[in-house]
């Protein structure tokens, strides 16, 4: 199915693991009970902003709303695209590229997160490549960005195994405590020569370009 109104809705990555699915309202809906269900130790928080410890069921509404927000608030120079990702039909986490003034500057942002049910079989890796694939080969970026707390390992592990610069690292406050978070980059030509696969198909992403300030 095409959508002529929002053509985002067709936007989709596949490996030969998982698809990511840009997020429509039952997918939502489907993420928000898996972050109910727990995405990290009550005793860790890896984001910086502990939306993740809101209590259900305004966890679920929270995460509805976010989406929706995403969705009300993209314009050329400032979006957040969120994909749901999905294996064996079953959406197990979510990943996104966020960026403002893309077309000017070609930066980008990349997040994620899984359930705790997916997490350690490699899937957190697969993701972010085909994240990356994305955002440098679909939307001609020229820089990806990412970020992790000094004690998320498996963000780290990730970020480090896939050839990341290390571009800064600052001090901030999490949960009433100071922590360090590390900023990372990585540069077309390293994604090219490193991490870029042949097995990775896009889709959709044509139509989607003039939403995001990329074409005619």
């Amino acid at each position: 199915m095409t959508h002529p109104v929002w053509p985002l809705f067709d936007l989709r990555v596949r490996t030969p693991r998982l698809e990511l699915r840009y997020v429509d309202d039952e997918m939502a809906a489907e993420l928000a009970v898996l972050a109910a269900h727990g995405i990290h130790d009550p005793e860790f928080m890896p984001f910086a902003m502990p939306w993740s410890t809101e209590p259900s069921p305004a966890l679920e509404r929270n995460t509805m709303q976010f989406y929706w927000r995403c969705r009300a608030e993209l314009s050329p120079t400032d979006w957040n695209i969120n994909l749901a990702t999905i294996m064996d039909r079953k959406v197990v986490g979510t990943t996104a590229l966020i960026a403002k003034d893309f077309p000017i500057l070609r930066q980008f942002e990349t997040g994620s997160w899984l359930g705790r049910a997916f997490q350690g079989h490699g899937i957190g890796k697969e993701m972010r490549i085909a994240t990356l694939q994305l955002g440098f080969l679909g939307l001609a970026g020229d820089t990806a960005t990412t970020s992790a707390w000094e004690d998320n390992a498996p963000s780290l592990g990730v970020t480090n195994s896939l050839g990341y610069s290390r571009a800064s690292t600052r001090r901030s406050v999490r949960q009433a405590r100071a922590s360090t978070m590390h900023h990372f980059e990585m540069s077309r030509a390293d994604f090219t020569a490193r991490v870029q696969r042949t097995d990775i198909e896009l889709g959709g992403v044509e139509a989607c370009l003039p939403f995001l300030g990329l074409g005619q």
